[in-house]
């Protein structure tokens, strides 16, 4: 089987590797699509994604939809539609949900040794438990969003219950736009998005948001909003969002930040008393991701561009370009080749 290896900064090289066999407990999928995520763009870019480096060749991708393609206790036919909580929980821990327990992994990702391989393949081998059939209705293609719409849906449900409250994304990639649709969808009285270009800007009028604001031209309203998804992981952004959110208000820190000092203006969280909650990954918010992608089709316009895997060095440019585009995806090797 093709699968695609990172082997350093800006080194992709597409291999020839052994179709893996799944033990008793584990399900081979045939995959369809992957997701270009944040992660995936600095593994790629820069060899590392913050303190995790490239030490070996890396399957990058932890966004994928595809097919059953072999389940060794015929539960599950060959040519079911799946897609994949990518996580692999740690030792338990008291108190705490499974994906922050130690010790855990997660597909394409160098924070474990050996690394764990992720979905640029044509096959994957995955543990039951992570496995999600899709409804007959949803298609594999949207299905790749599960795993990022979760990234949002675990941010609200931090938030709490936002109907009829106003909500404010801050950054408007990916991760935001899909914050945005999860926010209309949960009945959200007013969604405002920000970004510093039109291209995202545009995306997330599109995705539901009645206002989109340009923060490199105006600055937002303070104290206006009842919660705030921050989704950009950019300090200036942590600043406006502590400033925006109202007395009493939710500050949901969505966007991830990297592991070092910045400059932070708390003054706004001290003197408003805002609770300010951090999200890593999610738990179980992927079964709301599939269920809210069969519900509300409009989602999938979050892609804006499908690029073939022999294609896979361009899937990543496109992805970096923020201006010309929001979801990349990559279509794996069709079965039939």
């Amino acid at each position: 089987m093709r699968a695609a290896f990172i082997d350093a900064k800006e080194t992709l090289v597409v291999r020839e590797v052994d179709i893996p066999q799944p033990g008793p407990a584990q399900v081979r999928v045939r995959i369809d699509y992957v997701g270009i995520c944040g992660s995936d763009l600095h593994y790629y870019f820069e060899g590392a994604n913050g303190a995790f480096v490239v030490r070996e060749p890396l399957v990058p991708g932890h966004e994928v939809s595809g097919r059953i393609d072999l389940d060794p206790t015929g539960e599950w036919a060959p040519g079911t539609p799946v897609t994949v909580h990518p996580a692999t929980f740690g030792t338990p821990t008291a108190d705490l949900d499974p994906h922050l327990w130690p010790g855990g992994a997660y597909l394409g990702s160098a924070s474990t040794w050996p690394h764990t391989q992720g979905g640029l393949a044509e096959h994957l081998l995955v543990a039951r438990e992570m496995v999600r059939v899709l409804p007959a209705s949803l298609p594999v293609r949207r299905a790749v969003l599960a795993e990022p719409l979760a990234v949002a849906l675990h941010g609200l449900r931090k938030a709490g219950d936002v109907a009829g409250r106003r909500v404010l994304v801050t950054g408007s990639g990916p991760i935001g736009l899909l914050a945005v649709a999860a926010a209309v969808a949960a009945g959200a009285a007013e969604v405002t998005a920000t970004d510093v270009l039109e291209g995202p800007l545009e995306r997330a009028r599109m995705l539901g948001a009645a206002h989109a604001v340009d923060v490199s031209r105006e600055q937002l309203t303070e104290s206006a909003y009842d919660v705030v998804l921050e989704c950009s992981g950019v300090a200036p952004s942590i600043s406006a969002a502590l400033r925006a959110a109202r007395p009493g208000g939710t500050v949901v820190q969505v966007g991830m930040v990297p592991d070092e000092a910045r400059p932070v203006n708390i003054a706004p969280f001290i003197s408003k008393e805002l609770r300010y909650f951090g999200t890593f990954r999610f738990l179980d918010e992927i079964d709301r991701a599939i269920a809210l992608l069969d519900a509300v089709p409009e989602i999938e316009r979050v892609i804006t561009h499908e690029i073939a895997a022999d294609d896979a060095v361009r899937a990543f440019t496109v992805a970096k370009d923020s201006q010309a585009s929001g979801k990349v995806i990559v279509a794996v090797w069709p079965a039939e080749d």
